[in-house]
């Protein structure tokens, strides 16, 4: 979890998004000043999103967002990248109207990315380790997370003018991935104190066989906390 959360946090397409948005824009066919406008308008939705998943987070679970947020992004990519493999190779450019829809969808992803894998990414590895190794757990977190960021900011641009549009159905397909890895592997920690994690990874269905069935402290705990 230390690995793949922040990993696949990365392979969202986010900082890609964050850091060439005006080129991004540029390159669908709006103009300097109207694309650094809308990588504004789209950052102004992520502070948004990010602050909504404030409040819902305790309410639905990390889980749901986590899988909500996926779906959304994995849509609004998929829809970019179609729209954009059509008009691009129509006209080698993008009209004004689904240069419209577009940032449309982009803003779409965005929100979906900052009321989940934005703020979860970063939340849920710091509450999902034991005491004894969360130091740990947060440093390999933290690492990985630099090192993938590096890597899609020097391959992202190289990315695009090689692949096109077919970059948005690569991060879509990094999605569905990250959406299946959460559904399966990741469990719902929503309302369980940060001292009782542990009894919810052992009474996850694949994680118990590697770190073993329920103890009667957890028993206990589940049951008030009586032994």
């Amino acid at each position: 979890m230390a690995v793949m959360i922040p990993f696949f946090q990365k392979v969202t397409g986010i900082n890609a998004i964050a850091f060439y948005a005006p080129v991004l824009l540029r390159t669908i066919g709006m103009g300097e000043s109207a694309s650094l406008l809308s990588a504004v308008v789209t950052g102004v939705v992520g502070v948004a999103a990010t602050a909504a998943s404030m409040l819902a987070v305790d309410r639905f679970g990390p889980r749901t967002l986590f899988l909500a947020g996926g779906a959304q992004m994995l849509v609004s990519q998929v829809m970019i990248g179609a729209i954009m493999a059509a008009e691009l190779r129509d006209s080698g450019g993008v009209s004004k109207a689904w240069a419209g829809v577009l940032i449309l969808l982009i803003a779409v992803y965005v929100a979906g990315f900052g009321w989940s894998w934005g703020p979860l990414g970063w939340l849920v590895p710091s509450e999902i380790f034991p005491l004894e190794v969360r130091a740990a757990g947060q440093g390999v977190t933290v690492a990985v997370s630099f090192a993938f960021t590096v890597f899609v900011a020097q391959a992202f641009l190289s990315m695009l003018c090689h692949m096109r549009a077919g970059i948005f159905f690569f991060f879509a397909a990094w999605l569905a991935a990250m959406t299946a890895f959460v559904y399966l592997l990741l469990p719902e920690t929503k309302g369980v104190p940060i001292e009782q994690v542990a009894g919810v990874w052992r009474a996850h269905w694949f994680w118990s066989r590697v770190v073993g069935p329920k103890g009667p402290d957890d028993q206990a705990r589940a049951g008030g906390g009586k032994l």
